[in-house]
C-alpha cells in the first residue's frame, strides 16, 4: 500500500486579500488598534484636568496652602449672607460683627467701610465648564449684587467671596446650587487653639 504523495503545487484559488484571516487579523486588528489609540488619545485631551482653583504655592518640591485670607476672615468676624434668585441675580449681605458697626472700625483696628466691589468665585466640583466668576458691586450699605446663570441641574459648588485689599480676606463654603440662599461664616478650625 502506497501512500499518496503530497501535492506541493496546490495553491489557494483566491487571492490574499480576499481570504477572512489576512483581513482580520493582519488588516483588522492593528487597524482597530490604532484607531482605537487615536480616540482616547482625543479623549484624553477633551477631559484634561483643570488648573487648581486656590491659594496654593509651591516650595521645593512641597505644596503649601496659604490660608491667611481665611484667618483675616476669622479674626475680623466677618459673615455673609448669599441670596439666589431664579432669573439669575445674585445678591450677598457683607455682615461686619456689632463691635465694629458701632465703632466704626475693624477689629483689626482699620476704618470700616464697604468696597466698591466683591469678587464671587462659584465653581462646579467637577465640570469646568459651569464655573462663574463675577464681580459682586456695591449697591447700598451692606448690599452687592451680581448676575450669574448657574446651571439648574443641582451639584456641588464651591463658593468664594473675597476682597482684594489692604485687608485681604475671603470666605468660603460649598452648597449644592441651586437654592436660593447660602450662609458664609469663618472657618471654625482657627477657634480650636
Amino acid at each position: 500500500m502506497s501512500s499518496p504523495t503530497p501535492n506541493f503545487k496546490h495553491q489557494d484559488s483566491q487571492p490574499w486579500y480576499k481570504n477572512y484571516m489576512v483581513v482580520i487579523f493582519v488588516i483588522g486588528m492593528p487597524a482597530f488598534v490604532v484607531i482605537a489609540c487615536i480616540w482616547f488619545v482625543y479623549y484624553s485631551y477633551q477631559i484634561r484636568d483643570s488648573v487648581v482653583r486656590d491659594d496654593w504655592y509651591m516650595d521645593g518640591k512641597t505644596l503649601y496652602h496659604d490660608v491667611s485670607r481665611d484667618k483675616l476672615t476669622y479674626d475680623l468676624d466677618l459673615h455673609g449672607q448669599m441670596q439666589f434668585a431664579n432669573n439669575g441675580d445674585v445678591v450677598f449681605y457683607l455682615n461686619y460683627p456689632e463691635q465694629s458697626l458701632q465703632s466704626g472700625k475693624l477689629i483689626n483696628g482699620s476704618p470700616l467701610n464697604y468696597p466698591e466691589t466683591l469678587d464671587l468665585s462659584i465653581s462646579h466640583a467637577t465640570d469646568i465648564k459651569k464655573d462663574h466668576d463675577v464681580v459682586l458691586k456695591h449697591l447700598e450699605g451692606n448690599k452687592y449684587s451680581a448676575q450669574v446663570d448657574i446651571d439648574p441641574l443641582k451639584a456641588k459648588y464651591y463658593l468664594q467671596v473675597s476682597h482684594e485689599g489692604k485687608d485681604d480676606w475671603r470666605m468660603q463654603d460649598v452648597a449644592k446650587l441651586p437654592r436660593s440662599e447660602v450662609s458664609f461664616d469663618p472657618l471654625p478650625v482657627f477657634g480650636e487653639s
